[in-house]
C-alpha cells in the first residue's frame, strides 16, 4: 500500500540554500489580495463570506449579503492596502501578491500599484472559497479560468501559484497544468522542495499559517501589535541563528490587506520588519526570486529509482535479496505500507527490518539458515549471492592462508554444532582478526542471546546492502 504523506522531507541534513551574499535567512513578504474575491451573492455564491473578518463568530448568511464582513473586506482594498504599500514602497521592501483573480479584476488602481512598486503578482486561484469538497474537474478548469483572468488583469501569466483553501488535489492539478516556477499549498518545511508528479518535477516553496495576521482573528491568535511583532521576531531570530550556525532557512509572512492593515496591528507588522532590516546576513526576496535561486543551485535531479513507486515484481527483483535468499520479506513490505520515508536506505531498512522482526521464530531461523558460512565450502566454490561474495572479499575472507581458512572451518562446525544456524557478522563492520575474535566469543553465548545477536547482524547486514544501493536522502 502507497501511503503519500512525505514524512521525512531533508531529514537530518537540510541542504544550503547558498542564499545571495551568504544570507543567513530569506525573509519574503506575501501580501494576500483576497478583498472583491471572496464568498458573496454578488459573486453567484450560494452564501456571504465568513472566513478571516473581525466579526467574531461570523457564520456564511445562505442567499444573503453579509453587510458587516462586506464593510471589513472592502476596508483591506479602500485603506489597508494602500498603507502596506506606502510602507512597503517608502522602504524599497520586495512583495509577492497572492491575486485572487478575480479580485484583481475589480482592483485596477491597486494592480497598477502592485506593478509601478515591481511586485510579484501570483495566483491566489480564481475565487477566495472554500475547495476541498469541489470536484477535480471543476477544480481543474477554475485553476485554468484563474490563469486566464490573471493575465488579462496584469498582462501575463502568473508563475507562483497558491490556492490557500485548497484541497487534496490542488498541488497535484496545479502541477499537472504546468507553466509555474512555484506551487506554495503546502506548509511543510522551512526551504523549498522538489514534488515529482507525473513524470515531471514541481517546484515547492512552502507557506506559513504561523508567521500569518489571519491569527489576529482566529483562536488562538495575536490579540495585539506587540504580541505579533515578539512571535514574528522569536521566529526570526531562531532561524537567523541556524542560518548563522550553518543551516539557513526561509522565513514567510502571510499578511492581508484587511487585517494587518488595520492601523494598530501595522504597527507591529512595521516594527518587525525595521527590525529585520537592521540586521545583515538578510536576504529579503519575493517569491519568484527565491523560486529562480532554487532552480539555479538545486536544479532537480531524478533519482535511479524510487521503491516506494515500483510495483511489486520490481520491488521484490530489486529488494528481495537484501535479506539472504528471503524474497518473502520484500513481500511482505510491499503488501505493507510504503511511502516517501521508504525511498531511502534507512527508510527502507525500516520497512523490511520491521516485517523481519514480526516474522516467527522459525521464519526468522529460517533467514538466519539461508546465510552462508563465513570463509566456507559455498566460497571456495564461488557460489556465493554477489553481495555476499563482495562483503567477504572486503574482510579478506577470500585470500585465507590455509592455517586460517582451518580456524575458520573449526570454530564455523562448533557455532552450527551448537546453535543450528551458521555465524552471521557483519562483515563490511570488521577486519579478519575481529571477525576471528568475535567467533571464538560468541560460541559460549547460550542459544537465546546468540539467536537474539545474530538476528541484530542479520538486519545490520541488510542496512549496508540497502546504504550501498540507496541514498539516504
Amino acid at each position: 500500500m502507497k501511503y503519500p504523506r512525505n514524512l521525512l522531507g531533508y531529514g537530518r541534513t537540510p541542504p544550503d540554500p547558498k542564499w545571495p551574499n551568504g544570507a543567513y535567512v530569506a525573509v519574503q513578504i506575501v501580501l494576500n489580495y483576497e478583498e472583491g474575491g471572496e464568498n458573496n451573492v454578488l459573486h453567484g455564491d450560494s452564501a456571504s463570506e465568513a472566513f478571516l473578518s473581525d466579526v467574531i463568530g461570523a457564520a456564511p448568511w445562505p442567499g444573503q449579503r453579509h453587510a458587516n464582513v462586506e464593510s471589513m473586506y472592502e476596508y483591506g482594498a479602500r485603506a489597508g492596502f494602500w498603507r502596506l504599500w506606502r510602507y512597503f514602497t517608502a522602504n524599497r521592501l520586495p512583495v509577492t501578491v497572492y491575486g485572487v483573480a478575480t479580485a484583481l479584476m475589480r482592483a485596477p488602481q491597486q494592480v497598477a500599484a502592485m506593478q509601478e512598486a515591481d511586485w510579484e503578482i501570483a495566483s491566489h486561484g480564481l475565487k477566495w472559497i472554500q475547495h476541498k469538497d469541489m470536484p477535480e474537474a471543476e477544480e481543474r478548469a477554475a485553476i485554468v479560468e484563474a490563469i486566464r483572468l490573471h493575465a488579462v488583469a496584469t498582462g501575463e501569466r502568473p508563475y507562483g501559484w497558491y490556492t490557500g483553501r485548497s484541497s487534496l488535489a490542488t498541488v497535484d492539478l496545479v502541477s499537472e497544468e504546468g507553466g509555474f516556477d512555484y506551487v506554495s499549498d503546502t506548509y511543510d518545511d522551512d526551504l523549498p522542495y522538489w514534488r515529482p508528479h507525473r513524470g515531471r518535477p514541481q517546484l515547492v516553496i512552502p507557506y506559513s499559517l504561523a508567521n500569518n495576521d489571519m491569527r489576529f482573528v482566529t483562536a488562538p491568535g495575536f490579540d495585539n501589535g506587540e504580541e505579533y511583532y515578539t512571535f514574528l521576531k522569536d521566529s526570526f531570530d531562531v532561524l537567523y541563528e541556524e542560518g548563522r550556525l550553518g543551516s539557513p532557512k526561509m522565513m514567510s509572512l502571510g499578511l492581508h490587506c484587511r487585517l494587518v492593515g488595520m492601523p494598530g496591528r501595522f504597527a507591529g507588522l512595521r516594527k518587525f520588519l525595521d527590525y529585520v532590516r537592521s540586521k545583515d546576513k538578510v536576504w529579503i526576496a519575493r517569491r519568484i526570486d527565491i523560486a529562480r535561486h532554487w532552480a539555479q543551485h538545486h536544479p532537480y535531479e531524478a533519482p535511479d529509482y524510487v521503491p516506494s513507486e515500483m510495483d511489486r515484481t520490481q520491488f521484490v527483483g530489486h529488494f528481495g535479496s537484501i535479506f539472504e535468499h528471503s524474497p518473502w520479506i520484500a513481500e511482505r513490505a510491499f503488501d505493507g505500507e510504503l511511502g516517501p520515508a521508504s525511498d531511502t536506505a534507512t527508510g527502507l531498512h525500516f520497512a523490511l527490518r520491521s516485517q523481519f522482526r514480526m516474522a516467527s521464530d522459525e521464519e526468522r531461523l529460517g533467514v538466519l539458515r539461508a546465510h552462508p558460512d563465513l570463509a566456507g565450502k559455498l566460497a571456495q566454490a564461488r557460489r556465493l549471492t554477489e553481495a555476499s561474495t563482495s562483503e567477504q572479499a572486503s574482510a579478506g575472507l577470500d585470500a585465507l592462508t590455509d592455517g586460517e581458512r582451518g580456524q575458520f572451518e573449526e570454530l564455523n562446525a562448533a557455532y552450527v554444532a551448537k546453535f543450528g544456524f551458521p555465524f552471521i557478522i557483519a562483515v563490511r563492520d570488521n577486519s579478519k582478526d575481529m571477525i576471528l575474535s568475535a567467533m571464538h566469543t560468541r560460541v559460549g553465548n547460550d542459544r537465546h542471546t546468540e539467536f537474539k545477536t545474530a538476528c541484530g547482524q542479520v538486519e545490520r547486514i541488510a542496512l549496508l546492502r540497502l546504504r550501498a544501493i540507496l541514498p539516504e536522502l
